[in-house]
């Protein structure tokens, strides 16, 4: 065991948006990444994922509603939700999601 410093692991990644999966609590990922301020595509999953603006801020659009994260704020996406990044978004964002396909260790 030890401890991630996410800062540092957002901030060492080659890309933003590229997230860095950091382990698994039972069936979930946690993973890192770092938000540069480009928008994101919409998408969605087969299960709820939880978004925490670690530091920066999260301009968000859930089912066309918008929302805007600041740092220390967790959101929810509800399973299916269809959901985008808008711009301007930026900082450190940690996500935690059952993946549709689960990596092999």
């Amino acid at each position: 065991m030890e401890a991630v410093n996410l800062w540092e692991t957002s901030a060492g990644l080659p890309e933003a948006w590229r997230s860095r999966a950091l382990g698994r609590v039972g069936a979930a990922c946690v993973k890192v990444l770092r938000m540069d301020g480009m928008p994101v595509a919409e998408e969605s999953h087969g299960a709820a994922e939880a978004l925490l603006a670690l530091d920066g801020r999260l301009e968000l659009t859930v089912e066309g509603e918008e929302f805007s994260l600041q740092a220390g704020e967790l959101f929810m996406v509800p399973a299916g939700a269809r959901h985008t990044v808008r711009p301007g978004s930026r900082g450190t964002l940690v996500i935690v999601e059952i993946p549709e396909e689960i990596p092999e260790d």
